[in-house]
């Protein structure tokens, strides 16, 4: 076996008289960044040289060379300096490592009482997912293919397009790695993850890790280059010297932090280190992060990856760690739950940041807070000023002049359009002319076209660059970062303008309803949106006569009951389980048979046994009368070579419902001695679930279809319930969007609102009453 020599390399430095010889001739020459770009060697090489510190022998004479000075005139001495390159890791890994932890250990933001572990047993840290194409850079096309208009919903806007790898295998795969995002996406947190896990031997362990803040460096003393500022992190133990040597042999692992933050008369030197190190270190590894709207320059050198928001999976990992460093793991289950139960929240926990404010909130309330306005304004606030503000970061001034309210007022302003016109992605040029409206009129900014062209475009990037509320999803299609901001903004401009009435218009319209609550939330007082939503409702099936009979018969139908519970949660009950079609699958599709009950202040056990038995009476019958349809119905279809189906399933369906076991539960509680005769006789005729399957078919089929019309008959003659209305599908329809329109005037009533005593009791004394009732109540 052949034994490999240890190599040495010569380094040469400048004696005193070589220092002056070589600043005379560098007169003649030119500047030091010149001379380092003509001999395409780092700016620190250079000023290495005239500094008199040691410079690799072949370098120093290629100087020389170019100054047109003899070499053995100049020099001071030669210098040998060991390569045991594995060794001097080694060693410096060991130095650096309690610098790292301080700087990388730990992470604090926003309101944190104090410091939370990164890694560890008790860290936070959640594996971070990259995309290896921008998302600016996809086409228009793209984009709507993958989350078109027509099925847009909630968390579509940041559904992610093409398949994600993990941080760490995109690190690996590349020596020059650009980490762009949006604010608070978990940059700078992956940067100092991917420092403990090179210190700690996880990831690249025969490397010494620097991590640096470019806000830092761009503003450390004297302006030192990149590379005496990595020296001066182990001012001690680093020279330049070891520092360049750990970047040409490829043993350094330098994270900057920040590109973004750095100030904008800074920007220029920023650029030129980073260049430097990975233009003349062709085997170091660095890894650079930047907002993503923030980077106006390329970086030849560098791929170019974005970091994802979170998936389902991140967050539930996420608040899982969170709530194990409180102990309170019955909290994280109930966080989950909750976030499950509101979408428009859920969204937000997509971005590591606002993840962070909402267990913030929930570690301290228990649970969001009921008025969700009040928790978006603050995920605002935490974009718009917080954010920059807690790190001490002073960004440029291209908003003209307008504060943090103004901003929001300029959101608002497009919110609300973008949302009329059903606009989710925006076009750049409409989005500025938006802008451009919004700017116009305001004090010192110059009305011409092309100024204000200009300044709506440079506006747009600050929005997008300073806070991530507008995100380019695509080449010049914008939209902003979530549904749920487009809708909070959308609410604050109505409130401020008080536009009640193009709201009202919109109650019948689903992709409002988080728009209403929002408004509510934001609201001072509002009896007149809700007096104004109660008429609009009742106008929309005022002028339909039958839909008019169908709200008489509920009318009536309640005053006969004595029951317990208000008139309006009787009425809600029978609107809801009214027969609408022969077919009771027709009921389950159209209305939902819960949701107004409860809200409207029926007992949330409603529909099981703790009904008053009145109500009980009404509901076992209608269930009798829906199966029996049913199963007849399945029948039919079992027998129709077309639709058949499995003569088991259509057992199996029979003995689970169990018709007469239903029957005899309304027997219990019928009162009058006919009407008890005619349901024992309706009982007595039924099949027992435990016959003969073919000869449950077999009576269900002959007898089926009598059986459920003498049912229905004597429903309407003992209970007034049961009655066929063959809706037509232009009435349903109608019928569906005062149903849901009213269960939304609900739910607004009964959110975190300001209403007045009369105005709530007149709502709810008024509700679902056909139009002559209405216009009775009026007038007394």
């Amino acid at each position: 076996m052949v034994k490999k020599r240890r190599s040495t390399q010569m380094t040469l430095q400048l004696s005193v008289e070589g220092g002056h010889k070589a600043d005379q001739a560098l007169l003649m020459h030119g500047t030091k960044r010149h001379l380092a770009a003509v001999l395409e060697m780092s700016p620190t090489t250079i000023t290495n040289f005239f500094a008199r510190r040691t410079v690799e022998q072949a370098k120093f004479k290629k100087i020389c060379r170019e100054l047109k000075i003899k070499v053995e005139e100049v020099i001071e001495a030669a210098v040998e300096v060991d390569r045991g390159i594995d060794a001097l890791v080694k060693k410096l890994r060991v130095a650096i490592k309690p610098l790292t932890h301080t700087q990388c250990g730990t992470m604090r933001v926003l309101d944190m009482d104090q410091p939370i572990e990164l890694t560890g047993d008790r860290g936070i840290y959640t594996n971070v997912n990259i995309l290896e194409k921008l998302t600016r850079l996809r086409s228009e096309r793209e984009v709507l293919e993958n989350c078109g208009i027509e099925q847009f919903g909630r968390l579509a806007l940041g559904r992610t397009i093409g398949k994600p790898i993990l941080g760490l295998k995109a690190v690996h795969a590349h020596q020059r790695l650009m980490v762009l995002g949006k604010p608070g996406a978990g940059k700078t947190t992956f940067l100092k993850y991917l420092a403990m896990q090179c210190v700690t031997g996880g990831f690249v362990a025969d490397r010494v890790p620097f991590f640096v803040t470019l806000k830092d460096f761009a503003e450390a003393e004297k302006s030192p280059s990149l590379v005496e500022y990595l020296a001066g992190l182990l001012p001690k133990i680093l020279t330049v010297e070891l520092v360049e040597k750990l970047l040409v042999e490829g043993r350094a692992f330098v994270l900057l932090d920040g590109l973004d933050e750095v100030r904008e008369e800074d920007t220029q030197r920023v650029i030129w280190e980073m260049r430097s190190i990975a233009d003349h270190n062709g085997m170091s590894q660095v890894v650079v992060t930047c907002r993503i709207a923030a980077k106006e320059y390329a970086f030849e050198r560098f791929t170019e990856v974005e970091v994802a928001d979170f998936d389902w999976e991140q967050v539930r990992l996420f608040v899982e760690k969170w709530f194990r460093l409180k102990n309170d793991l019955a909290k994280a289950k109930r966080f989950i739950q909750r976030l499950e139960e509101n979408k428009p929240i859920l969204e937000l926990a997509t971005s590591p940041l606002l993840l962070t404010l909402l267990c913030l909130v929930f570690s301290e309330e228990g649970d969001f807070p009921s008025n969700r306005s009040d928790l978006y304004a603050e995920g605002v606030k935490v974009l718009l000023k917080k954010w920059d503000a807690k790190r001490n970061i002073q960004r440029k001034d291209h908003y003209k002049k307008l504060d943090v309210q103004r901003r929001e007022d300029l959101l608002s302003y497009i919110a609300l359009r973008t949302f009329q016109e059903n606009e989710y992605f925006i076009k750049q040029r409409r989005l500025e002319g938006y802008i451009a409206d919004f700017i116009g009129d305001l004090r010192d900014v110059d009305p011409e076209p092309d100024s204000l062209r200009i300044d709506s475009e440079t506006v747009l990037k600050s929005i997008q660059a300073q806070h991530g509320l507008l995100v380019e999803r695509a080449r010049g299609i914008y939209s902003f970062s979530h549904l749920t901001f487009q809708e909070y903004f959308t609410a604050r401009e109505i409130v401020l303008t008080n536009d009640i009435q193009q709201l009202v218009s919109q109650v019948s319209q689903p992709r409002w309803r988080e728009v209403f609550f929002l408004t509510f939330g934001i609201m001072r007082n509002a009896d007149e949106l809700l007096s104004k939503m109660k008429s609009h409702i009742d106008s929309l099936i005022k002028d339909n006569p039958k839909l008019q009979q169908f709200l008489q018969w509920i009318d009536l139908k309640t005053q006969s009951v004595k029951a317990r519970y208000k008139p309006v949660a009787i009425r809600a009950y029978y609107l809801a389980h009214a027969r609408l079609r022969d077919r009771a699958l027709v009921i389950e599709v159209v209305l939902d048979p819960t949701a107004l009950v409860i809200e409207v202040a029926l007992d949330p056990t409603a529909l099981d046994l703790e009904l008053d038995h009145t109500l009980v009476i009404d509901r076992d019958l209608d269930r009798a009368l829906s199966h029996g349809s049913e199963f007849h119905r399945s029948i039919e279809l079992n027998n129709d070579p077309d639709f058949a189906v499995a003569p088991e399933s259509v057992i199996n369906r029979a003995r689970a419902i169990d018709l007469e076991l239903v029957i005899n539960r309304a027997l219990t509680f019928a009162h009058g001695s006919e009407f008890k005769h005619q349901l024992k006789q309706l009982s007595d005729r039924l099949p027992h679930t435990s016959s003969d399957s073919k000869d449950l078919i077999q009576w269900w089929s002959t007898h089926g279809n009598q059986w459920t019309r003498d049912l229905r008959q004597v429903m309407i003659t003992y209970r007034n319930i049961g009655h066929d209305w063959q809706f037509t599908d232009k009435q349903l329809n109608l019928l569906k969007q005062y149903y849901d329109a009213n269960l939304l005037l609900i739910q607004c009533l009964n959110s975190d609102c300001y209403v007045s005593r009369p105005v709530r009791q007149s709502i709810e004394d008024t509700l679902l009453l056909p139009y002559e009732e209405l216009r009775i109540e009026n007038v007394e």
